[in-house]
């Protein structure tokens, strides 16, 4: 089955609606899935709960969606690059629920491996466990997570083959494969493509059953998020 689509926007076509939730790769600007994001932008859909470890910044990233005001609530674990989300959340505009990073995590790989919910000793006594259940284990108090499940998972990799089979470069991968495997449907972006059995079986990170669609983005910006040099004596 060939996965491949032409565009971004063919790609997210039929999939994304008013009101669904959605997981987007990446950390901070490091394999974000910058073309679909855009495309994402440009469907126009609303209401949108966004899945991310990062809110991206300003004008890239999933800020171009705070922007436009498509996103109604995020869930995620640090959002301190972007100043218009600062400026909707403490406007009452924008819900936010805070995640521990390390749960964060948790819940999309649980998601995408069936677990409904699972314990953990992070967040209790904090606002991060208010609402929620707690349990005794071992004479250890514990505050049930329940895992995410979102409509549609927006993933970045380096390679794909025609059936889906993934390659993420060094640190981009971060939240990718964990987003990509709890999505009920995954699109990726990727920088290349190859046939199927030219990638060698040890380099296939995720496998193509937990992809749907893939588009290509050869040369994605990669923006930097926070550049810092160092000053030499005598320059």
């Amino acid at each position: 089955m060939n996965k491949l689509f032409p565009s971004a926007a063919a790609a997210l076509e039929g999939l994304v609606h008013d009101g669904q939730l959605i997981a987007v790769g990446g950390f901070g600007l490091c394999g974000i899935p910058e073309a679909l994001i855009a495309a994402l932008r440009d469907s126009k859909v609303q209401n949108l709960t966004a899945i991310s470890n990062n809110a991206g910044v300003d004008d890239f990233g999933l800020g171009i969606l705070l922007q436009t005001r498509q996103i109604k609530k995020m869930i995620s674990s640090y959002v301190g690059e972007n100043k218009e989300f600062e400026r909707q959340y403490l406007a009452g505009e924008l819900e936010l629920e805070f995640t521990p990073q390390g749960t964060l995590a948790e819940k999309l790989r649980a998601g995408g491996a069936g677990i409904p919910a699972f314990f953990t000793k992070t967040g209790v006594g904090t606002v991060v466990a208010d609402g929620k259940e707690l349990r005794e284990f071992d004479g250890q108090t514990y505050v049930m997570e329940r895992s995410l499940v979102p409509d549609v998972s927006l993933v970045k990799a380096y390679a794909a083959d025609r059936v889906g089979n993934l390659q993420f470069r060094l640190t981009a991968r971060n939240f990718n494969p964990a987003v990509a495997m709890a999505g009920k449907v995954c699109v990726v972006e990727v920088e290349k493509i190859v046939d199927v059995g030219e990638m060698h079986p040890d380099h296939v990170h995720l496998p193509g059953i937990y992809v749907h669609r893939i588009v290509l983005n050869a040369h994605p910006e990669k923006r930097i998020e926070k550049r810092t040099i160092t000053e030499k004596a005598g320059v």
